[in-house]
Parts: structure tokens; C-alpha cells; sequence
């Protein structure tokens, strides 16, 4: 397996993503001065931007706008007015590819949150594991205590006894 960019599925390369159009655009400026992208947004929600990107551009464009208007209006420190957030999110939404794509594919558990192991998993750590146990008690040989023998030697290597 290569690791250029050519080897992600379209929507999900950073390169030339589909997506970038959308998610590198601009919402508008927050309060420290700076811009905020779609992305940025995104990410701040907890979400996957590629993802919800793919979601939004199974929906009709209204559904969309709406949504992410609904998303914007809960960004904190935003320059923005209230009354402006659909236009902006109309505006955005126009960003999004012409042609709906398909659903990305599921993506790994969130940090944190871990898959349920197979059956076959847990046999092979429980095989594993046994195995460990098994040589460690059969090839387990108690070391000669050094003080033991080094004092028997020393007693009986002594002229005066």
C-alpha cells in the first residue's frame, strides 16, 4: 500500500477532496479577527467534517441549508447576525458538489470507544495467553540464593574452624 494521497477514496483526500470547495470556504470572522471555515465549524462540533460534508450532500439543498444554518447558529463567537445564518449557510451549501455522492464508509470508533471483540479474538488471547502461563510455570526454576551458598563456601573454606 502506498502512502500518497492517491490512495484515499476521493472524498476523503485532502488533495482533492470534492469537499474542499465547502469545507475550506469561509463562515465569516469571529471575534478575535480571524475567519472561520466550514471545517473549523465542524470539527468544533464534534463532528467529522468529511462526513457530515457527504451527509449534507445527500440532502435536498433546503434540507441542508437548514441544517447547517441550524449548526452555525450554535457556533459561539461569531460575527455574524442571526438573521444572516441562512444566507450563509445557502451560500455554503451551493459549495457542496452538483452531484449527490454516496455515503462515505464507516469510520473507525472515536477515541475512547473501542470495538466489540470478536469471538475468535478472545479465543486467540485466551490461547495466547495460556500458553504464556503454561511455559512460565513449567520452565520456571527457582534461582540459587546467592548469600546462602556464598556463606556455606566461606564457613567451611575458614582455617580457623
Amino acid at each position: 500500500m502506498r502512502g500518497d494521497a492517491s490512495t484515499l477514496p476521493p472524498a476523503f483526500s485532502l488533495l482533492r477532496s470534492e469537499f474542499n470547495a465547502f469545507l475550506f470556504a469561509p463562515i465569516g470572522e469571529e471575534g478575535n479577527d480571524t475567519l472561520l471555515t466550514v471545517l473549523s465549524a465542524l470539527a468544533r462540533l464534534g463532528l467529522d467534517p468529511w462526513q457530515e460534508s457527504a451527509r449534507l450532500g445527500l440532502l435536498s439543498r433546503e434540507k441542508a441549508t437548514q441544517s447547517l444554518a441550524a449548526m452555525i447558529a450554535n457556533l459561539p463567537n461569531g460575527r455574524w447576525a442571526q438573521s444572516d445564518v441562512g444566507a450563509i449557510a445557502s451560500r455554503l451549501i451551493a459549495l457542496l458538489p452538483a452531484k449527490r455522492v454516496s455515503a462515505p464508509p464507516p469510520r473507525a470508533p472515536a477515541r475512547g470507544k473501542f470495538p466489540k471483540p470478536s469471538r475468535i479474538t478472545m479465543l486467540l488471547i485466551v490461547s495466547i495467553l495460556s500458553g504464556v502461563i503454561y511455559f512460565a510455570v513449567t520452565h520456571w526454576q527457582p534461582s540459587p540464593t546467592v548469600g546462602a551458598d556464598s556463606a556455606q563456601d566461606s564457613a567451611s573454606n575458614d582455617p580457623g574452624h
